[in-house]
């Protein structure tokens, strides 16, 4: 895989840093290679004030936007979520000199790699932990198709039950309100966001479930989940995956213009075909303590991720009715229903997702 390291780094802590980062990406499997033929790795040092953006020719090149700090932050999120954003990166690394490397992802991870005995064991951590990351395929393509039955085109009772889930999870506070992007980049960079990330906007979490062996309805990307209100544009019938193409196939009715589907189908969709009791998921922003969790920070909406919970689902003693954790990230829990799964979930929930 090809990697680049794009800006400035300077002579000091940074500077030297950076040379580290080099010689660990070559003893990773990683190979210098030129900016305009799309390279896998980008590792992209940014001006902290004025961050300037890696314009990536391909979706499938991933971005680490590197800064560095004096002294340790007193927020790391809010620290790295702005300069994630303004850089257009797929996750931000703030270096704090003495302390480590501060990972800031889209879903609001925040984490340190800590520094160990120099920058090139540092070095090596950091790519160890980037390295996974950029190796790992999106799905976030969708495949519109107009073949949605007539009598589904107002909804039925699953759409309607996925409706009053997301409103419940309003009244438990489990709708997180999404981070301020629009406050830190122009409209045009709005929408370059929301391209590259296949979303509709930075809203958190997202309910699926079943409608038979082979689809089921899940709430859209970026809209409000306490506001599930329209069949094909709120809700979607996901019919099928093409893996040639990696796009999650949508069943839609001609009238509705649709939202784009949660970037998670492709974790849901893996889930009901390997598990044919599961009748409905859920994906918060939150935790519950002794629960199985992912290792790696995949990003959502990666085979990667799906994969690693549909293998974690399958090692519990239920998977139906199971909890699996998403480090550094929430939690994705299946059951019966979506009524049956926060029934049982929702006294134990802690609201904040321990960052490790």
């Amino acid at each position: 895989m090809g990697y680049v390291v794009a800006g400035e780094s300077g002579t000091g802590p940074l500077g030297e840093l950076v040379r580290e980062l080099r010689a660990s990406l070559d003893r990773a499997g990683f190979a210098p290679a030129p900016e305009d033929e799309a390279p896998e790795l980008v590792l992209n040092v940014v001006d902290r004030e004025r961050p300037k953006p890696f314009r990536r020719r391909s979706r499938g090149t991933f971005v680490a936007a590197l800064h560095g700090v004096d002294s340790p932050p007193p927020d790391p999120l809010l620290e790295g979520y702005p300069m994630l954003v303004r850089a257009l990166a797929n996750v931000s690394l703030t270096f704090v000199p003495g302390q480590g490397v501060w990972f800031t992802t889209l879903e609001r991870g925040s984490y340190l790699v800590p520094a160990a005995n120099g920058p090139g064991p540092l070095a090596d951590a950091v790519v160890g932990r980037l390295a996974p990351l950029a190796r790992s395929r999106l799905v976030i393509d969708n495949e519109f198709r107009t073949d949605l039955e007539p009598e589904l085109w107002g909804g039925d009772e699953i759409t309607a039950s996925i409706s009053e889930a997301g409103r419940r999870l309003d009244d438990l506070g489990l709708l997180p309100a999404p981070f301020p992007v629009e406050e830190l980049v122009s409209e045009r960079d709005l929408r370059h966001i929301k391209r590259l990330y296949g979303i509709g906007g930075l809203s958190y979490g997202n309910l699926s479930a079943r409608k038979d062996e082979t689809r089921f309805w899940m709430s859209a990307s970026g809209v409000d989940k306490s506001k599930l209100e329209i069949p094909g544009r709120d809700i979607l019938l996901v019919s099928g995956y093409d893996p040639e193409h990696l796009r999650i196939v949508l069943s839609v009715p001609p009238a509705v213009e649709p939202r784009r589907v949660s970037v998670d189908a492709i974790e849901h969709w893996k889930i009901y075909r390997e598990h044919p009791d599961v009748g409905a998921i859920l994906h918060v922003h939150a935790w519950l303590t002794g629960i199985a969790a992912t290792e790696v920070n995949f990003p959502c909406g990666t085979e990667e991720l799906a994969d690693n919970v549909a293998q974690l689902l399958a090692e519990e003693p239920d998977p139906g009715h199971a909890i699996i954790g998403l480090r550094n990230h929430g939690i994705t829990a299946t059951g019966q229903s979506l009524d049956e799964i926060l029934d049982r979930i929702a006294p134990r929930l802690l609201r904040q997702v321990p960052m490790t």
